[in-house]
């Protein structure tokens, strides 16, 4: 079966440096800083007490508050980078066929504050007290489910759960609907919220994120020698992804071609990976695009500051890469942004997009002394003009859970 080609037309984004992809892009490409003390809740008897937050969002205007308040904060950011991306893609959707257009925008976890909010109420004031939007308004298809009414979407609608890979796998497996014939169109991505007591102590408490409590702006520093875990952050990345002909058919601008896409498993832990799965998911993206590992130029990589996931994921590049390795710009963006879970990966691809499209790599900021076993080019602190033809990005999750997408350089 001959596969069709699938290009980027539109994007959206939600997270803690903006709340739409120009300032987003800006502040990355400034190296802006968007962690901060958590405001969400009082923090103040955690050994965390630090969050990339979204900062002065208004769900109202995207949906009205009455319907808002029946929706967990990560549905209000899904849908919001969604209708960004439908808007910015340019569709025209009263010539469209509504039944060729879907939905894959997935959350890693999902309503956690909702859902806790509701067992408070349902523990201290009765059963009767439990919202009866609290299903409908927590569960992880809700932003897919959304979308797809607001704008009458009848093509498929799906939503993917792979913690922390789970924004990547969204658009990863759109591609693949639309190469196969599916749909001519799919909006996705990902989304979570989880900056909650609960939320924030069960992570805590696994020591998996960083108390630098007295100095946020350096606390994620992926690939540095003195990090201590991974700022957790929120927001949502969507992406409007289309069959090559009918993008070119309406006249829509084009930032990138998906061009290879990967997954796999460790199959080793559930929270501690090895280079084995990482390794042969950026292989395999490579295969699928037919392009060999010094074909490359950047990678923005899953780098979340920790210090088994930073080595491991160095490592694997290496031997994904081999000596090419030596000459791949990579760069984590959670350096500024904090780690999305399962948003991180649809926010992650479009700055590796916007890399592809503007020819510049963000930095990844606070590297101040670089780990000896992360020996490569992490583009420290500074953004930096370059030739980019081919550009990767990678997500990885709890349960050993793998993704890789490979976008290519759009030129007319």
């Amino acid at each position: 079966m001959s596969m069709r080609r699938v290009v980027v037309t539109g994007l959206g984004m939600v997270c803690p440096i903006g709340n739409d992809v120009k300032t987003s892009w800006e502040n990355a490409l400034a190296g802006q800083n968007g962690i901060g003390p958590i405001t969400h809740f009082d923090a103040s008897g955690m050994g965390c007490q630090i969050a990339g937050e979204v900062k002065d969002f208004n769900v109202e205007d995207y949906l009205p508050a009455k319907e808002a308040r029946r929706y967990d904060r990560y549905v209000h950011y899904g849908v919001a980078a969604g209708v960004q991306a439908i808007r910015d893609s340019g569709l025209d959707l009263e010539k469209e066929d509504l039944t060729r257009i879907g939905c894959s925008v997935g959350s890693g976890i999902g309503g956690l504050g909702m859902i806790c909010d509701n067992y408070l109420a349902l523990h201290e004031r009765g059963a009767r007290r439990v919202s009866p939007f609290m299903i409908p308004g927590t569960i992880i298809n809700m932003i897919s489910g959304q979308l797809s009414i607001m704008f009458g979407l009848k093509g498929p609608n799906i939503a993917h759960v792979t913690a922390c890979t789970t924004g990547l796998h969204g658009i990863g497996e759109a591609s693949w609907i639309i190469r196969r014939g599916d749909a001519d169109v799919m909006v996705a991505g990902g989304a979570d919220a989880c900056i909650c007591p609960v939320g924030v102590a069960g992570f805590d408490n696994m020591h998996a994120l960083s108390r630098r409590n007295d100095d946020p702006a350096h606390a994620s520093r992926p690939f540095d020698k003195d990090r201590d875990g991974f700022v957790m952050g929120e927001g949502s990345g969507v992406v409007v992804i289309e069959e090559l002909e009918h993008a070119l058919a309406r006249g829509a601008k084009i930032y990138a071609e998906i061009v290879g896409y990967g997954l796999s498993s460790d199959a080793n832990h559930i929270t501690t990976p090895n280079t084995d799965g990482p390794k042969r998911c950026m292989e395999m993206a490579m295969a699928r695009a037919g392009i060999k590992p010094e074909d490359i130029d950047y990678l923005n990589a899953h780098g979340t500051s920790t210090h088994v996931g930073d080595a491991n994921e160095t490592k694997a590049i290496k031997e994904a890469f081999g000596e090419a390795a030596k000459k791949l710009v990579v760069n984590s963006t959670k350096s500024m942004t904090g780690h999305l879970l399962g948003g991180a990966g649809g926010v992650e691809s479009i700055f590796t997009i916007l890399a592809v499209k503007n020819q510049v790599s963000p930095p990844t900021i606070n590297i101040v002394e670089q780990d000896p076993e992360c020996d490569l080019d992490y583009c420290a602190n500074k953004a930096r003009p370059m030739t980019i033809r081919y550009a990767m990005k990678n997500s990885f999750g709890f349960g050993g859970t793998n993704g890789t997408l490979i976008f290519k350089r759009w030129e007319e």
